[in-house]
């Protein structure tokens, strides 16, 4: 189990990421779009800088949602290896067989 401080971290950073979202996403175009003057782009990304460092989408760590362990995390059932393991062997993931060669 991940200290638990951590993965309340994690957590505050997903509010806060949902939180400044569509500013966010509004501010990254209007700083990406070539067709804008190079005066509107900077203005747009120094308002992106002023958002919180936690409210980047890239501060999210991904994390086990049994254990909040950070490393061996697989996306398509949101579990670290350890637990995806434990729990195909045990029969509880649907459609999940061991393989053998």
């Amino acid at each position: 189990m991940a200290k638990l401080s951590s993965v309340n971290k994690n957590e505050r950073r997903k509010l806060l990421v949902k939180k400044y979202a569509g500013k966010y996403a509004k501010l990254k175009t209007i700083a990406n779009d070539e067709s804008l003057d190079e005066t509107e782009r900077l203005i747009a990304r120094l308002k992106m800088a002023e958002i919180p460092r936690n409210g980047n989408p890239t501060r999210i760590r991904n994390r086990c949602e049994l254990t909040g362990r950070p490393r061996g995390y697989y996306r398509k059932f949101r579990l670290a290896r350890v637990m995806l393991r434990d729990l195909a062997n045990k029969g509880l993931i649907p459609g999940v067989t061991k393989s053998s060669w």
